[in-house]
């Protein structure tokens, strides 16, 4: 869902212009307001598809922002996620029983950020996300959870399926270890970042057969991605 408009209401000018290179790095459209009370105006004017909003604002506070969002009809059902340095379990709490959808505590990590802006999105607009990947030979079916590469299927367990699908999104981009576990695994679960080279050798020993060119990149010293060129004329 990568031509979602997603609003980030930020006081914090340096994180917000983090976040809107990397959101607009994404594909999606971004615009950013730094007042509560300016947000607020600008929600009544149009609903955009996802808001990254901060706790602490001036004029009105995000969690006063949030509860009169949950109360109007047009962005009751609005997904929010609520950035803040209070990493408090009451305060969590408090966030989400506000009517916050995701709860991210600063500072965070950048791709864990972009694996949950996706995974609310497609939550709350599903007939918006494509039901089907294809790069080259290579199709994964987001509705059966399959792959299939020249039309046999691939055996894929569910860490290997959804490392598949996170690098099939992003064609080109390298992502080193740790992003890879942040938006594959998440970072509530601890794995030793060499975990990941054991699932990529195991996604490679289940996609490739004989002579098939390999679409997965190794990038010594960074990480791996999906190689942009895969199925393309030489």
């Amino acid at each position: 869902m990568q031509d979602a408009n997603i609003l980030i209401v930020e006081d914090e000018e340096p994180l917000t212009l983090l976040l809107r290179y990397n959101l607009e790095s994404e594909g999606y459209r971004v615009e950013a307001l730094a007042r509560g009370d300016d947000a607020d105006t600008r929600l009544r004017e149009l609903t955009p598809d996802l808001l990254i909003l901060d706790w602490m604002l001036p004029g009105v506070s995000g969690i006063e922002l949030c509860r009169r969002l949950r109360s109007r009809d047009d962005t009751k059902a609005l997904p929010i996620i609520m950035l803040t340095a209070r990493g408090e379990e009451s305060e969590r709490v408090r966030g989400l029983a506000t009517g916050a959808d995701d709860y991210i505590v600063k500072p965070f990590s950048v791709p864990e950020l972009l694996a949950r802006v996706r995974a609310l999105l497609r939550r709350s607009k599903p007939e918006r996300t494509a039901e089907t990947l294809k790069v080259g030979d290579i199709e994964l079916d987001r509705i059966r959870k399959r792959v299939s590469r020249s039309g046999r299927d691939i055996d894929l367990g569910p860490t290997e399926y959804r490392l598949m699908e996170f690098l099939m999104e992003r064609p080109g981009r390298v992502f080193t270890r740790e992003q890879l576990l942040d938006g594959v695994w998440g970072n509530e679960v601890y794995i030793d970042e060499r975990t990941v080279d054991v699932h990529v050798g195991r996604l490679r020993k289940a996609i490739n057969r004989g002579r098939e060119n390999d679409p997965i990149r190794t990038v010594r010293g960074s990480g791996y991605s999906f190689d942009d060129r895969y199925g393309k004329p030489a």
